[in-house]
């Protein structure tokens, strides 16, 4: 554990700079503390700790262009608020909203969408303080290395202060949820992925069943008029790219249909918190008790999904409360490997000797450019693995390491993994691009700690710098 020499808490600009100079003059590292969501050590520190959390909130908004600047301690919770309020929303989301924006950025935070990236790709410009305490702006235009590499920065180069996002008008979210057997998920895999704006899938490794989540953009006339949230029209600018999907043979990968309603509040409160939450949480804390009751408790799990359809405004969708505690590792792999992935897990699995309590998550994500992006440069398949707190999980988060580095899995950088600066550097093309940005902007690694040196080295030291 790293304990912090001190702690701040800026409130302006001015006061993160005079943090960072301050921190200088001691001879102390920074971090930049998010809400505290990430499963690795990477906002640890032994110097100065910034908690930006009183640095909150949108500083400017254009409704017509889309374009919304928001300080970097805004957490997505009070962003998709605020954003509602101008309507306003953002074109993809993750299902945890605990995040700050900073934060989110910069482990890679990502939704799923076959034609959508992650939250990063949303950035238009970003303003940090770099490590003698200068603030600066980047963009596409300006200063468009040091952007490329800080939208997923890992919080290496500086301490993010702004964020401009891209917008789009507010929009309404058909979500449809239903139990599928796994072996047709995956047989119709590309084409669900293909036919449905947002898609992904939960699987019980010791169960037959997959709960499949497919989530799609209403236009006005589709939406229910007792749904809450008015979406922007498909097409117009600064609307989320949903183009035409092509549907494919079969109910199961066409895009379901739009006559939805509002799920009553009641019955959210019962999905949602009585049954995803204190009733699963119930059966982790039996399995952790009687471990060799998982297998069973899984699959009566995987037996007992239900199915629910039903339209609200996008974040009420995308995001979902999560209150059983679990640790877990996400590797990005190619598409075209997703099947060869979850062929060996569901091979290994039932073998190992600690059983796994809690389901894998399978999700979609575009290529971008973004250079330290888990998607950069390939279309992606995410796929995590979970394990409840207090069970064991070692065996099985190597397992699935030994299964992803066949097939050049990358990791998520805020979710538990082994890999090393030398790998690493194999899986991204930019990986050393990068470094030498950092090298430039902060070469005394001013901000950084152990986890930074683990993936990206230490630009004071040669031997681990490219030449």
């Amino acid at each position: 554990m790293a304990v912090p020499a001190r702690w701040c808490q800026p409130r302006t600009e001015a006061e993160i700079s005079a943090a960072v100079k301050d921190a200088a003059a001691d001879g102390l590292p920074v971090r930049a503390l998010g809400s505290g969501h990430s499963f690795t050590s990477a906002a640890a520190t032994v110097g100065v700790a910034l908690d930006l959390s009183g640095w909150s909130g949108i500083s400017a908004a254009d409704t017509q262009t889309g374009l919304v600047t928001v300080r970097a301690g805004t957490t997505l919770r009070t962003l998709n608020a605020e954003l509602s309020g101008l309507g306003l929303a953002m074109a993809n989301l993750g299902d945890i909203d605990a995040q700050t924006l900073a934060g989110a950025l910069s482990t890679g935070t990502h939704g799923t969408g076959a034609r959508l990236g992650g939250l990063a790709t949303q950035v238009e410009a970003l303003d940090l303080v770099l490590a003698d305490g200068s603030l600066v702006t980047c963009s596409a235009t300006s200063r468009p290395k040091l952007f490329a590499a800080a939208r997923i920065g890992l919080g290496a180069l500086g301490v993010i202060t702004s964020v401009t996002l891209r917008c789009v008008p507010s929009f309404t979210l058909a979500a449809d949820e239903r139990p599928v057997p796994v072996d047709d998920v995956l047989e119709q895999f590309d084409s669900l992925a293909a036919a449905n704006d947002h898609f992904e899938f939960y699987w019980f490794p010791y169960g037959r069943q997959a709960l499949v989540k497919r989530n799609n953009r209403l236009s006005p006339g589709d939406r229910d008029p007792e749904a809450p949230g008015s979406p922007g029209s498909p097409g117009s600018p600064g609307s989320p790219a949903s183009p035409a999907s092509p549907k494919a043979s079969g109910s199961l990968a066409s895009r379901p249909g739009s006559a939805v309603a509002a799920m009553p509040g009641w019955r959210r409160f019962w999905e949602f918190e009585v049954m995803e939450n204190a009733a699963f949480g119930t059966l982790c804390r039996l399995g952790r008790a009687r471990p060799s009751l998982i297998p069973a408790l899984n699959r009566f799990s995987s037996a007992a999904l239900s199915s629910r359809s039903y339209a609200d405004i996008s974040h009420r969708v995308f995001v979902t409360p999560r209150r059983v505690r679990f640790v877990e590792s996400e590797y990005a792999v190619p598409r075209e490997s997703l099947l060869h992935v979850l062929g060996e897990l569901r091979r290994q699995v039932p073998r190992l000797a600690d059983p796994v309590m809690f389901p894998v998550e399978v999700r979609v994500a575009a290529a971008d450019d973004i250079w330290l992006s888990t998607a950069y440069g390939r279309d992606t398949a995410y796929v995590a693995i979970h394990q409840y707190a207090g069970l064991p999980y070692r065996s099985y988060f190597d397992l699935f390491e030994s299964i992803v580095a066949g097939v050049a899995g990358r990791p998520h950088w805020g979710k538990m993994h082994t890999l090393g600066m030398e790998r690493l550097r194999l899986l991204y093309p930019r990986h050393d691009e990068f470094r030498r940005v950092r090298a430039e902007v902060d070469p005394e690694a001013r901000f950084g700690n152990t986890y930074l040196t683990q993936v990206l080295g230490d630009p004071r030291l040669p031997a681990d710098f490219p030449e």
